[in-house]
C-alpha cells in the first residue's frame, strides 16, 4: 500500500512566471513552496486512490513516484491547484495545493472518463 510517501528529492522548478517568483518581501512563491514541499516530504495519497490502485492492480516504484513528483512540482510551478498528471498508461488526479494524490485511473478505466475540476494536465 502506497501511504505518506517519502524520500527521493525532486529538482528545483526552474522559477518562471509571477505564482513562482518570489515577491518583494523575500517569502516563496506558491510554485517554490510546493517544490520544497515536495523535497521534504512527498505526495500523500487519499484512502480513495489508495483503493483505486489496489483495485486496479497499479504499482508504482520508486522512479513512478519520482516522476509524479516531478509533475506536480511542475505544475504547482505554473500555479496549478489541482492537476491531471499522465504517467505513461495511468492518470492521476492531484490535489497540488493539499500534495494529495486523489485517484488513479489505468488506460482501461480511462475510456470515456471526463477529467473535471483540473486546472493543467502535466504528461510526465
Amino acid at each position: 500500500m502506497v501511504g505518506g510517501v517519502q524520500g527521493g528529492g525532486v529538482p528545483p522548478v526552474p522559477a518562471d512566471g509571477p505564482q513562482a517568483a518570489r515577491n518583494t518581501a523575500g517569502r516563496l512563491g506558491f510554485g517554490q513552496l510546493i517544490s520544497q514541499q515536495l523535497e521534504e516530504g512527498g505526495l500523500k495519497f487519499s484512502a480513495h486512490a489508495q483503493s483505486r490502485l489496489a483495485e486496479r492492480g497499479i504499482a508504482l516504484t520508486e522512479r513512478d513516484l519520482q516522476r509524479l513528483r516531478q509533475g506536480v512540482a511542475q505544475a504547482a510551478a505554473k500555479g496549478s491547484q489541482e492537476c491531471l498528471v499522465l504517467k505513461d498508461e495511468v492518470a492521476f488526479v492531484v490535489s497540488v495545493k493539499n500534495l494529495t494524490v486523489i485517484t488513479a485511473v489505468d488506460a482501461n478505466a480511462m475510456q470515456g472518463n471526463i477529467f473535471t475540476n483540473i486546472d493543467a494536465a502535466v504528461i510526465v
